[in-house]
């Protein structure tokens, strides 16, 4: 799976959410609607989210340092751990806290018909954003399915802009459907109520986030179809035996892979390093976000190879 960053849906979103977040706090104002209000907060939220992406991605990107020899690249999952945080904290909590307040204390809305129209506004951009969201996924996430995209993606801000869009979708259609049910029925419970299921939702979502996202900061390794291909290629020449090896996405664009080689007895140093350069450059041109392989020479013996190379398979497992 490539580890593309999904640049140009951060910034559809960000341009989205952006205008919709100023019209929506204009229908609050009009209205009264703590349905608009909520999702006002989210918007802004929201806005806020795709800045800090675009922040994570330009920071991951500094050269190593001898403090942090290997990169920054770890720096996009942090940011999108901080995103997943302030979704709970500025979406869903604000939210859950606004609906119950106005379901304990309900308010007759004024001009509804202007919250109305901006909510169908919002769905139209909110739409556009989602949808260029799914297009930048479709290229990299292969065959899998999308909630699989979602968990084993190494790249961390398709999934979460993907997660965002959707989430922001369906609470437009709560807070439309509280806005109108209180049109509807005269009683401006049912905006509370809207309100309150967009704070669930959001922390529905923020809580997959941040497991998702929490797990990649702590480092994942290869996927067991890329470690396929690792130890395939691993395997050639006099490299008879992949004895034991250890990977870890050091970030999205950024796997770091260690293990011991069972090479045949009786070959000099030299043949030694000339088959781990080729090792490594099997490796590589198979799997080119492999940078970074330390591969150590160990002579094949026989069972006991065998019974540690089973014992490192299960442990990937």
């Amino acid at each position: 799976m490539s580890a593309g960053g999904g640049t140009k849906a951060i910034l559809a979103a960000l341009a989205a959410n952006a205008g919709i977040a100023v019209a929506k706090f204009g229908g609050f104002l009009f209205t009264g609607s703590s349905s608009m209000l909520a999702e006002s907060v989210h918007s802004v939220a929201d806005t806020s989210n795709q800045g800090l992406l675009l922040l994570g991605q330009k920071t991951s990107v500094r050269k190593p340092t001898e403090e942090h020899p290997f990169g920054y690249g770890r720096d996009r999952y942090f940011y999108s751990f901080v995103v997943a945080l302030l979704l709970f904290s500025l979406g869903s909590v604000f939210a859950l806290y606004e609906g119950i307040h106005k379901i304990q204390h309900p308010e007759e809305l004024t001009s509804p018909i202007v919250a109305v129209v901006i909510l169908l506004v919002a769905i139209g951009l909110e739409s556009y954003s989602f949808a260029t969201a799914i297009k930048e996924s479709r290229a990299i996430k292969g065959g899998l399915g999308w909630w699989q995209f979602i968990r084993q993606a190494k790249t961390p801000e398709l999934p979460v802009v993907l997660l965002e869009d959707a989430g922001a979708l369906l609470g437009l259609v709560f807070a439309l459907g509280g806005v109108g049910l209180s049109v509807l029925t005269g009683n401006p419970v049912f905006d509370g109520i809207g309100t309150a299921c967009i704070g669930v939702l959001l922390g529905a979502i923020a809580i997959v986030l941040i497991i998702e996202t929490k797990s990649l900061l702590i480092g994942e390794g290869a996927t067991r179809s890329v470690l396929d291909d690792i130890v395939g290629e691993l395997r050639g020449g006099k490299v008879q035996k992949v004895i034991h090896i250890r990977t870890q996405y050091l970030g999205p664009d950024e796997l770091l892979v260690a293990a011991k080689i069972g090479l045949t007895p009786s070959i000099s140093a030299a043949e030694v390093a000339t088959e781990i350069d080729d090792a490594e450059a099997r490796v590589r041109a198979k799997v080119p976000a492999a940078r970074l392989i330390y591969l150590e020479p160990d002579l094949d013996r026989g069972a006991n190879s065998a019974a540690e190379n089973a014992s490192m398979v299960s442990e990937q497992d």
